[in-house]
């Protein structure tokens, strides 16, 4: 018993993951398929494009 609430809401987010429309920046993702910028190396050695956290360009539409 109980389980009513926590079933409505997966199903809630189900939906919204089925049903959302995606703004695909077209040009990120030919970046990252080709393997980035070959000019982004740090004096580390590191590529600039891994620097950032992915997490922060993530924007749900609520």
């Amino acid at each position: 018993m109980g389980r009513g609430r926590a079933k409505a809401k997966q199903t809630k987010v189900a939906r919204d993951l089925k049903y959302r429309t995606w703004e695909t920046d077209l040009e990120q993702l030919k970046k990252e398929l080709s393997g980035g910028d070959e000019g982004g190396t740090s004096a580390n050695g590191n590529n600039d494009a891994d620097v950032g956290d992915d997490a922060d360009d993530y924007h749900p539409r609520r």
